[in-house]
């Protein structure tokens, strides 16, 4: 959530940025944004100012109580009856634009990086750089919907049967691959210095508000209305929820965790060869990074981590390339993202594996995460969060990549977690 004071301050940079973003009526939402915090500004000033003359009058009244004076004493209490009301108004009226300034804030995105051009979607994208050879596998490639049933490793067809489309049974191998990329994920980023957190796979509403999947993003979360309570769409949310109301210590940051969950998402996709198989599920299973850091150090930590997920993808030899995204096509609360792409030599395209992103305080604003700095003044800490990384489709470039008349050679890095070396 943005800061009304940046909005205040900044006006017109964050009028640009939300222009690059392709947000529509902008200037008027943020005119709008001012207004209800100068209505908000002036109930508080009111109130105050009635709120200072009703204590005035109160301690006038004990001393003429004192003094014996009752009759003056009770007519003055008339008057902070009167004043009391008018304070009750005001405290209503306050609390009222207080929660319609902030209804209007959650449905303004994030303000871009200034690195970040403008776009209208994936198209307008800018290649980083690309790193890798793509494997030449001539005419005998079969795409990963396909190995997968010669070798027995994924059933889709049993996922319809027990839950439905998009809900893969891991069977033998494949199970123990799953298991080995999961081991191997978390390890690195254990020995990179993230702490491991293993947290709850569904959340609260105050969590969804506090990372803002809500409410930007409640029709692709699965609900559990009977306890309001939502599948987590990614470790993000639970994780960096640890931290919501929380003030830290400067010296502890930066703060680094990592955590494995499965992940759910309602979002149904369109049909083609693009989304089949393994390219887009309802669950999957990924590992997550989140840093909480001090703002002048978030956006070195944000190239540190595009850099580990990008060790990841070369220890498992798959190539890849680099995006930084576009205005257009940033997710909601991201200042800037990195997507992070492997080349699917079958499918002869590129697959998205990855999103490591910088939010600057717009999560820490929503959670009250703060910090004290050396001056112990309190401040919003920055945070960030990528996938390192998600499974599906690293699985399927592996099979892809990797598949020999002989079977499915497995990256060396995962030998020893899975006891075999290839299916």
């Amino acid at each position: 959530m943005l800061l009304v004071n940046t909005i205040r301050d900044q006006f017109d940079q964050v009028l640009t940025g939300l222009e690059k973003r392709n947000f529509p009526d902008a200037h008027a939402i943020l005119t709008q944004v001012l207004a209800l915090d100068d209505r908000r500004k002036a109930s508080q000033t009111q109130r105050d100012q009635l709120q200072a003359e009703s204590n005035s009058i109160s301690k006038e009244i004990g001393q003429l109580m004192r003094e014996g004076k009752k009759e003056q004493a009770e007519h003055l209490k008339g008057k902070t009856v009167e004043l009391k009301q008018q304070v009750k108004e005001l405290e209503d009226q306050n609390s009222s634009a207080e929660e319609e300034l902030k209804a209007l804030l959650y449905t303004i995105p994030n303000i871009p990086h200034s690195t970040v051009r403008a776009g209208k979607s994936a198209e307008d994208n800018e290649v980083v750089l690309e790193h890798g050879t793509i494997p030449d596998l001539a005419g005998n490639k079969a795409p990963h919907w396909e190995l997968i049933k010669t070798y027995d490793i994924i059933d889709f067809d049993l996922g319809v049967k027990i839950a439905g489309a998009g809900f893969p049974v891991y069977k033998g191998k494949g199970a123990r691959l799953q298991r080995a990329l999961i081991n191997f994920f978390l390890d690195e980023a254990m020995a990179a210095g993230f702490v491991e957190v293993q947290p709850p796979i569904v959340v609260n509403e105050d969590s969804g508000y506090g990372t803002g999947q809500l409410p930007d993003k409640e029709g692709q979360m699965y609900h559990a209305t009977a306890d309001n309570l939502f599948l987590i769409p990614t470790a993000e949310v639970p994780i960096t929820n640890i931290y919501r109301d929380v003030i830290v210590s400067e010296e502890d940051l930066p703060i680094k965790n990592v955590g494995y969950t499965p992940c759910f998402r309602r979002e149904a996709g369109s049909w083609g060869a693009h989304v089949r198989g393994l390219n887009r599920l309802h669950q999957f299973d990924k590992v997550e990074i989140v840093q909480i850091t001090h703002p002048d150090h978030s956006y070195q930590a944000l190239e540190e981590m595009s850099s580990y997920v990008q060790s990841l993808l070369q220890k498992l030899e798959l190539p890849y390339r680099v995006l930084r995204l576009c205005g257009g096509d940033m997710g909601f609360t991201s200042a800037l993202t990195y997507d992070m792409e492997v080349y699917s030599a079958a499918q002869e395209r590129w697959l998205e594996v990855s999103s490591v992103s910088n939010f600057e305080t717009y999560q820490s604003n929503r959670l009250k995460l703060r910090f004290k700095d050396g001056d112990k003044k309190t401040q919003l800490a920055h945070t960030l969060n990528g996938s390192a990384l998600a499974l599906p489709r690293i699985v399927a470039a592996i099979l892809e990549n990797n598949q020999t008349e002989g079977g499915i050679l497995m990256p060396k890095v995962l030998q020893p977690y899975l006891g075999f070396e290839k299916i």
